[in-house]
């Protein structure tokens, strides 16, 4: 059998591994909030910019929020309040500023409900049922993330969120993990697929405009650019990002469907990775409903994004 499913239940929680023998290509996931913590292939080092140790992690994740599920809601809810079904809202949990950020699940502790390898691929799927109304988002809800990884260093993440309160309940769904590839951000080639953005406030709030976006639409020397922007992807074949280490040839393949219609990206100052989001909805979108989801009772929805790391010539 190519690839492999182990589980270490000796650390503060359980650290899943997937790898595929053949190839040399593994996976590291925590239990705890879902992360992607390791991702590496053959002759290559872990492109995920990630945590040096569970205890790590649950010390520090609120300090970047390193490869974090985002849900409900995804980057911000303005002044942590929001309007649903005509009644009025406040998130207690992280703020940044006077800004609710990257939802409720990011420390959650993720149960192990499934795992297996065949000789195509070997994943797992962890589940956590949320319903705590003191935090400001009063409807209980079971959000099911499976990784799977498969032949040709490609590994996808699958979110089920699945209502399970008698009424609607607004979501959004996303992903946090920050990037590097052996450099400074500074030398590595970029692509975005896309040519407009949402314009933010200096809060990084939306402000309701679409604005042009003409950089890096081929490859190209991410250089200084400073970059905390939410882009609006182009509906065609390609990539939505690219990242490339023009020296060893390493490369990122960023894939979602299309139930991740919105990708942001941000440079952080340390300039040692980046990180790149794949987003159901935009930022605040419960308060300017732009991409948001509305589940009825019972009703689930579905989002996946893929990556693939190689090496080119």
């Amino acid at each position: 059998m190519a690839f492999i499913v182990s589980i270490n239940k000796d650390e503060i929680f359980p650290v899943i591994t997937l790898k595929d023998d053949a190839a040399d290509s593994s996976v590291e996931i925590y239990s705890f909030g879902a992360l992607l913590n390791c991702f590496k292939i053959k002759d290559a080092d872990n492109v995920i910019d990630g945590f040096t140790s569970p205890q790590d992690a649950m010390a520090n994740i609120t300090n970047t929020f390193k490869s974090a599920k985002l849900s409900p809601f995804v980057c911000r809810v303005e002044n942590g309040a929001y309007v649903f079904n005509n009644t009025a809202y406040k998130i207690d949990k992280f703020y940044l500023g006077n800004e609710a950020i990257h939802g409720l699940l990011y420390d959650a502790n993720f149960s192990i409900v499934k795992s297996g390898a065949d000789r195509n691929h070997a994943f797992v799927t962890l589940e956590y049922n949320y319903s705590n109304d003191k935090e400001g988002f009063p409807f209980v809800y079971t959000c099911t993330v499976t990784y799977t990884l498969e032949s040709n260093n490609r590994i996808s993440m699958k979110t089920v969120v699945t209502n399970n309160g008698g009424t609607p309940m607004p979501v959004c769904d996303g992903w946090h993990p920050y990037f590097t590839l052996g450099e400074k951000i500074d030398n590595l080639l970029c692509f975005i697929n896309a040519d407009k953005m949402i314009e933010f406030n200096d809060k990084l709030v939306p402000t309701g405009n679409i604005v042009e976006f003409k950089k890096f639409q081929q490859q190209e020397i991410l250089g200084d650019t400073i970059l905390d922007n939410c882009f609006l992807l182009n509906k065609n074949q390609q990539a939505a990002c690219v990242l490339r280490n023009p020296v060893t040839g390493l490369a990122l393949h960023i894939w979602p469907d299309t139930t991740y219609p919105y990708l942001q990206v941000y440079t952080p100052p340390h300039r040692n990775s980046i990180a790149v989001e794949n987003l159901s909805a935009a930022p605040d979108a419960f308060n300017n409903n732009m991409g948001i989801t509305i589940l009825n009772a019972g009703e689930s929805a579905v989002y996946t994004t893929r990556l693939q790391v190689v090496i080119e010539s």
